[in-house]
């Protein structure tokens, strides 16, 4: 039988039955729903997570370290590190955190967190200027009182968000300092700063309340395997100021000792990658059970069918039909009940996951590390995997139906009343 008189015997066979057939779609749709709209909300947070690191966080390995005695790190420390690495990095680059009472003309901040840092910083940390400019390494060597403002820092101290707030000035501390640029960022920790030239900050800060101890961030070639890069930089911090490395287990340090912490943005990546895996699969578990369900449905309509077409079948195979063409036919039927409810349950899941993205998706994004408005994101490769096991959960529960109908001998189906 041809394929065209096959298709046209099942649409025929599905429409005089539309009931029946749209309460079996109904257990795909819900099933394939289900799949399309948990991947889509977790490949929305592991695309919003991987958007905050920026691009070049991937190069990115932040280093601290303290050698025994509890005598932190300088930026003449920082230098020579850069030196004996170079193999390793584009560029080494420290910096440190500081706080400090901040107003501008209009408004007043009791505490402000302050970043201080060379312009490397902002490359090594994907950082770029929404307004006006980010300071330069002349200013940065001259130690010039000039600042930029980051996310929330910017309504904070202007009242809104898009404020234009270039060139004017804002007392931090007990010092004056000119707003040269702002970047909008929606990452958590770089969401309500702002970012100082750390000359700058080592003479007017620092010593107000600041903190003392530099943290480094290291740029990697690119193309760089980025553990062995973590590797060679521990090894580096090990030997060159004889810190113990740790023993196993070990997860606390005394200041007489030192320790050395490595971690690559590549290594945070893996581990998001872990993460969405695991609710993936967990996903994946709770819709099987729903695509179980519809299966079993389809069975029990295709057994249906089968008994209820006895005559017919009995008829066809008088007339010449192979048992091939009766199981063909009856798979046919089953394989495109699951693809139409596969077709409606991606549009099903994918409109789900909007719904649920707009109810709960900043709870959904905080708990696995994000922030900001949560983009579902469905894949092409999802959908064609949805089709996949569309198309086997037709071929799986359909078979044994359309094997019976073939079996039957003719004689006894057209003595079927």
């Amino acid at each position: 039988m041809k394929f065209r008189d096959l298709a046209y015997e099942t649409s025929s066979a599905l429409l005089a039955n539309r009931a029946r057939s749209l309460l079996t779609i109904l257990g795909i749709v819900i099933g394939i729903a289900a799949v399309i709209a948990m991947t889509a909300l977790i490949d929305g947070v592991k695309a919003q997570l991987v958007g905050q690191l920026g691009l070049n966080m991937s190069r990115t390995v932040s280093i601290t370290c303290w050698p025994p005695g509890n005598q932190p790190l300088d930026q003449d420390d920082i230098e020579q590190m850069g030196r004996a690495l170079a193999g390793d990095y584009e560029f080494v680059t420290g910096y440190t955190n500081a706080g400090a009472p901040t107003s501008s003309s209009t408004a007043e901040v009791e505490y402000l967190s302050i970043t201080a840092c060379e312009p490397a910083y902002f490359q090594g940390m994907g950082l770029s200027a929404t307004q006006g400019r980010l300071f330069t390494g002349e200013e940065e060597e001259d130690g010039a009182m000039v600042v930029v403002l980051a996310g929330s820092s910017v309504q904070s101290l202007f009242g809104s968000p898009d404020a234009d707030c270039v060139g004017k000035t804002v007392r931090i501390g007990s010092s004056q300092y000119t707003v040269v640029g702002t970047i909008k960022t929606d990452t958590p920790y770089q969401s309500d700063v702002a970012y100082m030239p750390a000359s700058t900050a080592v003479t007017r800060l620092i010593g107000q309340g600041g903190h003392n101890s530099w943290q480094i961030l290291g740029f990697a070639h690119e193309g760089s395997d980025m553990y062995a890069v973590a590797a060679n930089t521990e090894s580096y911090l090990h030997q060159h100021y004889n810190i113990p490395y740790p023993e196993e287990g070990q997860t606390s340090f005394s200041s007489d000792e030192g320790y050395v912490y490595v971690q690559t943005s590549q290594a945070l990546i893996d581990q998001l990658d872990a993460t969405t895996a695991t609710f993936r699969m967990l996903a994946l578990a709770v819709a099987s059970i729903s695509l179980l369900v519809g299966g079993i449905g389809i069975m029990n309509m295709m057994l249906t069918n089968v008994t209820e077409r006895i005559r017919e079948i009995g008829l066809r195979k008088a007339l010449g039909a192979r048992r091939g063409d009766i199981t063909g036919q009856f798979l046919l039927e089953s394989v495109t009940i699951c693809i139409a409810g596969g077709v409606v349950g991606v549009g099903v899941g994918y409109g789900g996951a909007w719904l649920l993205a707009s109810v709960a998706g900043a709870s959904l994004s905080s708990m696995m590390g994000g922030s900001g408005e949560l983009v579902p994101v469905i894949s092409p490769a999802t959908v064609v995997i949805a089709t996949g096991i569309c198309v086997g959960i037709g071929v799986v529960f359909g078979w044994y139906p359309a094997r019976r109908g073939a079996k039957m001998d003719p004689v006894e189906a057209l003595r079927y009343q």
